[in-house]
């Protein structure tokens, strides 16, 4: 059985940072291809990061500069490392596993970014 667990969301302060984690199992993990999405209330899921499988990662022009994400194979674990948060990153961060027709997701972490 696969299993995506996103964590390390919270509440800080804007200009703060925070760091994600997304772990995967029942997986061979090197094989997939992990992104990172955010939905805020009332908005549609955005596309943050993806990971590759030749740990490049890709951003949206969001947070380019902000965040910055790396892949560990061997611990099937991916990082997003997030700094100078806005209000506008809170959201509920989600991790998202796939290849060909296979597609995972996590339940999400939620980023609150407050005075």
């Amino acid at each position: 059985q696969v299993q995506v667990v996103e964590s390390g969301g919270g509440l800080v302060q804007p200009g703060g940072s925070l760091r994600l984690s997304c772990a995967a199992s029942g997986i061979i993990f090197e094989n997939y291809v992990l992104d990172w999405y955010r939905q805020a209330p009332g908005k549609q899921r955005e596309f943050i990061a993806s990971h590759t499988l030749g740990n490049y990662t890709n951003y949206a022009d969001s947070v380019k500069g902000r965040f910055t994400g790396s892949r560990d194979n061997a611990k099937n674990t991916v990082i997003l490392q997030m700094n100078s948060l806005k209000p506008e990153d809170a959201a509920v961060y989600y991790c998202n596993v796939w290849r060909d027709s296979e597609d995972y997701w996590g339940q999400g972490t939620q980023v609150t970014v407050s005075p």
